[in-house]
């Protein structure tokens, strides 16, 4: 008994000890807190963050940058940027070499002379052997038919795309980017460059009608709200796959933008099969839908779709290979970035995106070496960014001795703060709603604006078009007269009490509202819901507080926002664009009429609309950057000035920190598919996250010692009770 007793003792303690060291050995390979399974350990996977699930991940509807930055990785349009020249450079993608452009007269000949011009050939030639990721969509049987039918016995338990047990694969053909420029113009999908492409691509409107006819009349003969139309019954006349490799798309007259548009999601391949998949009784309800699973030839794809977890991305066993560049600027040989030249692309297998709404969290993880890449937030400016006697931005030491590095660019965006037009208080062209709008625009402040929340990445934007973008006015030439007054060639807000005068101007003095006798009281749609965001929303309430106005948030989820802004139910609301191309004509059209968010699902989200402007647009697009084309600038930027449909906001500049072990990562504020560009070193990752993240044991020891101290004097007492009762 004694003897059994004592072992038991030892067995304790010993368990507590070999506990404890088994602890220890872990520490020794791979961090405790690591919120990656060991599995990962050395993978090559980079790991990202996203704040908000896409809502399209459909290449016709998607045009959101939170959205691209997922199926540009995916998709392959013909074109592409290339990833180090600057300036931005067009390069052949899937096309084999650049289009070959033809001028054609009205009698379709040939000719060089623009006043001549009726038509526009673009001649894409693709290149061969190019496939399709594995997909169920492209499974076939024996004998060469789809897989998966409407008759097929399985469609009761499918639930998620894993469930079909069988893929497929096939080639890209020229067929499949012709049927994808006809997917823009179907009823179904309201892509939002539909209204632009109906002026441009011969054929395109009446495609439309056609179609939008075949398609109401399918639903009343099957009775179903989403049939399957499809499109390969109907011709497109500007569209045409000329054999295999070879289409041609053809424009009215000129419009040399078209040529960046070809760089462009919209005008990715698509296979018509994928659509007649995706329209399989219950798919739809189930989430299973081309909004949720993409299907593309590009280096990656999609193989987890968790909204509220997160999103992973995997390389693609059936991509046709690609290379890094072997040129670029001056600068890039020397910095290293040209060092992989000639390689395979992608360099990355897979890439996780994990769900972070806290901006905190997110900026942790980075400093642990749990995210390779990172912004840098308000609240952890100061620890990362400091400027030095000259006002240059430099590192902390704190970031230096991580060996972080620190990126900076002026982005070609503009953030803006915009008026619904067709609201009946801050819309329309009236004198009344003009003079409201434009005191708003003189009493939000955003100087203060990125001082407070910016920490001075940006400068407050004077028009629509941001530096570096044909167009834009520096100095005196450029300033709001409306919002700023020239002080010795700088902008200079004008004071609240000339922004009161033309509050009174427009009948509502002190803000009060003449038709109710109250506050003049308006309505703010904003996805800032938070608690990072509660700052920013009072100040906003400041900023119209200062003209006696009250200003009520409307907060929800993006997908609502989205919803609100496409019925035009939103009064009130911020907004930003990230230039497609390196052209005005990419900034101007988000105030041109027929692209009105409401009325032509297009990106036009305030539904301005002046005939002046629209007009002055229309003249403006077809040139060529030259005096004749800044001088019509000029006009709009002045009409827009007067009418005031957005407060300007600010242009953002960029500030980006990378570990020491992501490589290739020189920004490129125009191609969006730069993930197979990027290498990570695992073993120097691996290595530092052990490093920075070493075990806090003293708390278990601690432990260890209390439950030893208590658990002694109980066995001691135990033994002698047992001792006794032998006796």
């Amino acid at each position: 008994m004694k003897a059994e007793q004592k072992t038991k003792s030892s067995a304790w303690i010993g368990g507590i000890a070999l506990l404890l060291a088994s602890f220890m050995l872990s520490a020794c390979g791979q961090a405790w807190n690591n919120p990656y399974p060991q599995s990962q350990a050395g993978k090559n996977i980079y790991y990202s963050a996203f704040g908000e699930r896409p809502k399209h991940l459909d290449p016709a509807r998607s045009y959101s940058s939170n959205e691209w930055s997922f199926l540009s990785q995916i998709y392959e349009p013909p074109l592409q940027y290339h990833f180090l020249k600057r300036p931005y450079e067009l390069v052949p993608l899937m096309a084999s070499k650049m289009p070959e452009v033809v001028f054609l007269d009205a009698d379709m000949q040939p000719t060089d002379d623009p006043q001549q011009v009726a038509y526009t050939d673009y001649l894409i030639n693709l290149q061969q052997g190019a496939r399709y990721q594995p997909h169920p969509a492209l499974a076939t049987d024996a004998e060469g038919e789809a897989r998966y039918n409407a008759k097929w016995p399985g469609l009761e338990d499918v639930h998620t795309l894993a469930d079909f047990e069988h893929t497929g694969t096939r080639e890209v053909t020229a067929e499949d980017y012709v049927y994808q420029v006809k997917r823009l113009a179907s009823p179904e999908l309201h892509s939002p460059i539909a209204g632009l492409m109906k002026e441009h691509i011969v054929g395109f409107e009446a495609f439309q009608k056609s179609v939008s006819q075949a398609y109401e009349k399918l639903k009343q003969k099957t009775g179903e709200k989403h049939p399957w139309l499809d499109l390969n019954g109907y011709q497109m006349e500007g569209v045409s796959a000329l054999d295999r490799y070879n289409y041609r798309i053809r424009l009215e007259g000129l419009y040399p933008q078209f040529i960046y548009w070809l760089a462009m999601n919209f005008f990715s391949p698509m296979p018509w099969e994928a659509e007649r998949f995706y329209h399989l009784p219950g798919l739809k309800e189930n989430n299973i839908t081309l909004d949720w699973f993409p299907i593309g030839s590009g280096p990656y794809m999609l193989t987890e779709n968790n909204p509220n977890l997160r999103m992973i991305l995997q390389k693609n066993p059936e991509f046709r290979g690609e290379t890094y560049p072997v040129e670029g600027e001056e600068s890039d040989k020397a910095s290293g970035i040209l060092d992989d030249a000639g390689r395979d692309l992608p360099f990355i297998d897979t890439a996780i995106y994990s769900l972070e709404k806290e901006s905190i969290p997110r900026w942790n993880k980075f400093l642990q070496g749990f995210y390779d890449l990172s912004g840098i937030g308000s609240d952890s400016f100061d620890q990362a960014v400091q400027f030095g006697g000259s006002g240059e931005v430099q590192l902390t030491e704190e970031m230096r001795q991580q060996g972080i590095e620190l990126q900076t660019s002026s982005a070609t965006s503009i953030f803006y703060f915009g008026f619904n037009m067709k609201d009946p208080v801050v819309g329309g062209d009236s004198q009344r709603a003009r003079l409201l709008r434009q005191a708003i625009s003189i009493a939000v402040d955003y100087e203060e604006f990125i001082s407070i929340f910016r920490n001075g990445r940006g400068v407050p934007a004077q028009g629509p078009l941001p530096p570096g973008i044909f167009g834009h006015r520096e100095g005196s030439e450029g300033i709001n007269k409306v919002v700023f007054r020239e002080v010795d060639g700088r902008p200079v807000r004008r004071s609240i009490d000339e922004a009161k005068a033309l509050l009174a101007q427009a009948g509502y003095e002190n803000g009060i509202d003449p038709d109710t006798g109250s506050r003049l009281t308006l309505y703010y749609d904003s996805t800032a819901t938070g608690p990072d965001d509660k700052a920013l929303l009072n100040w906003y309430r400041k900023q119209f507080q200062k003209l006696g106005i009250e200003l009520v948030i409307r907060a929800s989820d993006y997908n609502r926002f989205q919803d609100k802004m496409a019925k035009g139910t939103a009064q009130l609301f911020t907004w930003g664009w990230n230039a497609d191309y390196p052209d005005p004509e990419n900034f101007l059209f988000l105030l041109y009429g027929p692209n009105s968010r409401v009325d032509h699902h297009g990106e036009n989200a305030a539904n301005y609309n002046n005939p002046e402007f629209d007009a002055l647009f229309d003249r403006m697009k077809y040139l060529p950057s030259g005096e004749e084309r800044q001088q019509i600038i000029d006009q709009m930027v002045e009409i827009l000035h007067k009418d005031a449909p957005w407060v300007w906001g600010f242009i953002p500049v960029d500030y980006v920190l990378r570990h020491q072990w992501y490589h290739n990562t020189k920004p490129n504020l125009m191609a969006n598919n730069t993930l197979k560009y990027r290498r990570i070193d695992t073993s120097l990752r691996d290595q530092k996250r052990v490093e920075w993240n070493p075990p806090i044991l003293w708390p278990l020891l601690l432990i260890a010692v209390i439950f030893i101290v208590t658990l002694v004097p109980a066995i001691m007492l135990y033994r002698r009770h047992e001792r006794s009762r032998a006796r």
